[in-house]
Formats: structure tokens, sequence, C-alpha cells
């Protein structure tokens, strides 16, 4: 399991820069004639290289479950069992440990599936009623942006130069040419199935936005840090050339 054997060997860390951060006291701020409660969170203290090294590797740990869908655990349970794996003395059974974490890890995999499934149909279902869009047998949906004078269209054969700009549903960037500043060229039967069908489509010189579901994008996995699992995204795709 190598999800889990990357969590354990980052949990066998010390992460002592996070007890050198105290909340300070409730402040009250008043705006008109109301009064609102604040508090305030001093700056982080860091006195040396051992100080500076525990924040960083703390961050790390924190970074790394993060990425593999465990953000939502309890803190004070997590640093209990961080302090026992420093002598050796588990609450739970050493043998149940990996399944532990492995099975908390599908279930929360699961629920974010789920979770993006239902906003990606969501989406795709109201985006199909806007002008202009086309809606696929496939589930994929398209917009011409611009309709290319050249009558050339690619096939799986094909090798490809775009421009392209992905975002999730959201609006956030995950991956852009466009701001790169430099286009990309790939065969086109190495990309996601949503391109596949998209640009075959597509004459040389058109640009398009293509509305692709998880099942023609990356399924159930997720790709890079920002696309989950069960993930809907959306390109505007230029086709600058074809070999």
């Amino acid at each position: 399991m190598k999800k889990t054997a990357i969590i354990l060997s980052l949990v066998f860390v010390s992460i002592t820069a996070m007890a050198q951060t105290k909340t300070a006291p409730a402040k009250q701020l008043k705006i008109g004639n109301a009064k609102i409660a604040m508090t305030v969170t001093p700056p982080l203290l860091i006195k040396n290289g051992k100080d500076s090294a525990s924040y960083a590797l703390g961050y790390r740990i924190g970074q790394s479950l993060k990425g593999q869908g465990l953000q939502e655990i309890n803190m004070a349970l997590f640093n209990k069992g961080l302090a026992a794996g420093f002598v050796s003395k588990a609450a739970i059974p050493d043998s149940l440990l990996d399944n532990c974490i492995k099975n908390y890890q599908d279930k929360m995999s699961q629920e974010k599936i789920t979770a993006n499934r239902a906003a990606g149909a969501a989406f795709l279902a109201e985006n199909a009623k806007k002008p202009g869009v086309v809606k696929l047998p496939s589930g994929l949906q398209y917009q011409v942006i611009v309709a290319g004078q050249d009558t050339t269209k690619p096939t799986l054969k094909s090798k490809v130069k775009v421009h392209y700009h992905g975002t999730l549903i959201d609006g956030s960037v995950f991956d852009s040419s466009v701001q790169r500043g430099e286009p990309i060229s790939f065969p086109l039967n190495g990309v996601i199935k949503g391109w596949q069908d998209g640009l075959q489509l597509m004459t040389l010189g058109s640009k398009w936005k293509f509305f692709i579901p998880s099942e023609l994008a990356y399924g159930e996995r997720s790709a890079g840090p920002m696309i989950g699992p069960g993930s809907t995204l959306i390109f505007e795709v230029e086709l600058l050339g074809i070999d």
C-alpha cells in the first residue's frame, strides 16, 4: 500500500513548532453599535533551525495528508498517535493501523467522488440549456467560439498542436498553455476521451469550449493537486495544427 507507507513514514516526525503558536484572548471590534468578538493569532515564533525544520515538516505532513484525501482528521488524536509513535506504544493493535488508514481513505474518496459527480451533473444539466451549447450522446458538451475556415479535421492517429485553458466548474484554473504562452503538441490518442471525441469534430483554426463529464475525463482518479476524483472539466481549445 504505497499511500499508507507514505503516510506512516511522515507520521513519525515531530511537529514541535505547532506548540509555539498560541491563541491570544478574544478582543472586541466595534462597528457602529455592534460589537464583534475577534481572536488574534500572534506571529509564529521560530527561534532556530530546529524550530523552522519542525514547522516545515509539520506543514509537509499536512500537505501530504490533504493530497491523499485525509485533510478531515481529528487533530487531537493525530497528535496522540504521533507521540505514541515515538515510543512505539499504539492504542490500536499495530496489525490494524494500516487498515484504519486505508478504510478512512476509501470512505473519504468515495464521498468526494459522489459530491463531485453530483456537482458536475447539476452543472452540465444547466449548461446544456445555454444557447450555442451542443450535447453529444456521450455526454460531452461543446460550444463553438471560433469556426475555422479550413475543412481539415484530425483523427485519432493525428498529432495535434493546440492552445488550451482548463478550469474546474467553479472557475479555478488547473492548467493552461495560454497562461504559459506556449502551445502544446501531442498524439490525439494519448489524451482523455473528452478531448479525443471533441477534437475530431473540430476543423483546423477552430476554437471550441469543451464541457467534459468525469467519465470522459479522469473518472474516479485525481489528476494533480486540483482535479479531484469524479470532476467535470472545462477546456477552451484552439486547434492550431494537425500532423
